[in-house]
């Protein structure tokens, strides 16, 4: 069974799916912290979560620091993640279409009307929540650190 078909089968047992999504670059407090809320809000919390390539075209060409495969790697280890579906677009819209979670949640980095999908999803019966963000976590910050006290990047 795929993901998708899981989910759907998730979905007509009458489960709550709960939806996320991100680079995840460097797992950080600010992460877990994310993900838990999000987790607390379902009963199974997906996590889309954007290709090498997608993240070189938002983030520039220094990222991502860690590989698709790392960052899914390391997703699929939390106990409060279900299932981790990469996608190449730059944004997670035609997998929230394909998924149509009850939930979409995202960091207080974002106001609700700045979430991708939120307005297709209320119109199709779901929610979106903004969770306060942990304070001064960022792998933007976290690699600017390492710049700056001129730590290898890691690979």
């Amino acid at each position: 069974m795929t993901t998708l078909e899981t989910i759907q089968a998730w979905k007509a047992d009458g489960l709550r799916i709960v939806f996320t999504n991100g680079c995840f670059d460097l797992l950080h407090s600010g992460h877990l912290s994310l993900l838990q809320a999000a987790a607390n809000l379902g009963d199974k919390l997906v996590v889309g979560l954007n290709s090498d390539a997608s993240i070189q075209r938002l983030k520039g060409p220094e990222r991502p620091i860690r590989s698709l495969y790392e960052r899914r790697l390391l997703l699929e280890a939390l106990k409060m993640v279900d299932a981790v579906i990469p996608f190449e677009e730059d944004t997670p819209l035609e997998l929230i279409k394909k998924i149509t979670p009850s939930v979409l949640v995202k960091g207080g980095d974002y106001s609700p009307s700045e979430v991708v999908g939120a307005d297709w999803l209320s119109q199709h019966g779901g929610k979106t929540v903004i969770v306060p963000l942990v304070p001064n976590q960022s792998t933007t910050q976290i690699i600017q650190s390492m710049k700056e006290k001129g730590m290898p990047k890691t690979q």
